[in-house]
């Protein structure tokens, strides 16, 4: 639970984070994580695109730079943009001067007021620099889609279990999420749907 659902501890910590949206409206916001890639992404928004459901991409921007076809598919469709770093790099493991330079070196390929850390964490004072510049979104719903202990039908009953009204609801778009996405994203969606859900982007 820790894991799929960390809002409340991670709100003592970020008390101005982004955690969840407004409780008392029947929708969510569907988050990816890591990309653009090849091998996932172009999929990824195919499946978006049929269901009619815009997303929030938090970008990585190496990988913006190595594929900006497909970052401009994002944006071309409709979709909303987060900095998730130059390199998908860990607060706690470098010196925060060094961190600050990899998101601004990120948002030297694109302009966006969303920033979510890699891993969900960061030292204090980067996210005391951070609240300043950006809004910071953490997430409700962690899918747990990046994790070979976990299969497709498991993703998508975390899905079932943790969301709520408001949930930021975070899947990845990375080659280790590949097999539980293609499974996990479409059930999840239906079962959104069914449960009367909207969606909504940050």
């Amino acid at each position: 639970m820790f894991i799929e659902h960390p809002t409340f501890l991670l709100q003592r910590i970020y008390p101005k984070g982004i955690f969840r949206k407004d409780p008392s409206d029947h929708s969510v916001c569907l988050t990816f994580d890591d990309g653009p890639i090849p091998e996932v992404t172009p999929w990824l928004l195919d499946v978006l695109d049929r269901y009619g459901v815009k997303a929030t991409f938090f970008v990585v921007g190496d990988n913006v730079r190595k594929h900006p076809e497909i970052f401009r598919m994002i944006v071309e469709r409709g979709h909303v943009i987060g900095n998730h770093t130059f390199n998908h790099v860990r607060s706690l493991y470098m010196r925060t001067p060094d961190f600050i330079d990899n998101v601004k070196k990120c948002d030297g390929y694109f302009k966006s007021h969303l920033f979510r850390p890699p891993h969900g964490i960061m030292r204090r004072w980067v996210y005391r620099y951070m609240m300043c510049k950006y809004d910071i979104v953490f997430y409700d719903v962690v899918t747990r889609d990046y994790s070979s202990k976990q299969t497709g039908p498991q993703v998508v009953e975390n899905v079932k279990r943790y969301t709520r009204n408001g949930s930021i609801i975070v899947f990845h778009d990375s080659l280790r999420s590949r097999e539980n996405l293609q499974y996990a994203l479409p059930k999840s969606i239906e079962w959104l749907r069914e449960m009367g859900y909207g969606f909504k982007t940050l």
